[in-house]
């Protein structure tokens, strides 16, 4: 755990957790946005932002933040099979065999990160089959004291922003139309972050078909940029 007497420092470890910056390949996947814009099913910036919201709503809201409040929550107990048991969870939402690569690659990249920034726990989470992004996500929420409601909203922001980041080049979008898109998600993600720490284990579960239609379909289209 974290022992220190600066009440701001947990905040500015959330943000070098969230930021573009950080070096797990993040900006290398699309997450089947690619496939969307190609079959133009994506436009333009109202197109992205209904995608992106659906997505919030329906997925991550429902999926991914209620597993990483569990996963969070395991964590600050130190129960490993509980991290495994939420991780293969995860896994098992995950629908296309990218979106799967996607988050094992990500969450083995923040392992090995992790393991040099002082989590040396994260070490062996880096080759694990089990590893996902938001594991090793909430592993650096527990330990750094990220209070886990502001990392939740970050976590929905930082896919957001990279969503946008991927979007930019594809449709494109400028960058003005990238940020206004951004600040109109700003309550869609509190929304949802609210809505997924709130959920029971058998309210957990969603599904975007749209999203793993494009993602299945991307893994054979001819020319890409992404690896998702």
């Amino acid at each position: 755990m974290t022992t220190t007497t600066d009440p701001g420092l947990a905040r500015r470890r959330l943000w070098q957790l969230m930021s573009p910056t950080l070096p797990v390949g993040a900006y290398s996947y699309s997450g089947g946005l690619e496939y969307a814009i190609e079959a133009g099913c994506v436009r333009d910036a109202d197109g992205l932002a209904d995608w992106l919201r659906g997505q919030l709503r329906h997925t991550l809201g429902r999926v991914d933040v209620p597993l990483l409040a569990r996963l969070h929550h395991c964590w600050r107990r130190d129960d490993r099979t509980g991290v495994v048991h939420y991780s293969h969870w995860l896994r098992a939402s995950r629908e296309t065999a990218e979106l799967v690569a996607e988050d094992r690659h990500m969450g083995r990249a923040l392992a090995r990160l992790l393991n040099e920034l002082g989590i040396p726990e994260a070490e062996s989470w880096a080759g694990a089959t089990e590893t996902s992004w938001a594991a090793l996500y909430a592993l650096a929420l527990a330990r750094w004291d990220i209070p886990l409601a502001e990392g939740a909203e970050a976590y929905l922001w930082a896919w957001c922003e990279n969503q946008v980041a991927a979007a930019i080049k594809l449709v494109p979008l400028g960058q003005t139309a990238g940020q206004r898109l951004l600040l109109e998600l700003a309550a869609p993600i509190g929304e949802a972050a609210a809505t997924g720490l709130q959920l029971d284990d058998d309210e957990i579960g969603g599904t975007a078909p749209g999203v793993a239609i494009a993602s299945s379909l991307h893994e054979t289209q001819y020319s890409r940029l992404f690896r998702s």
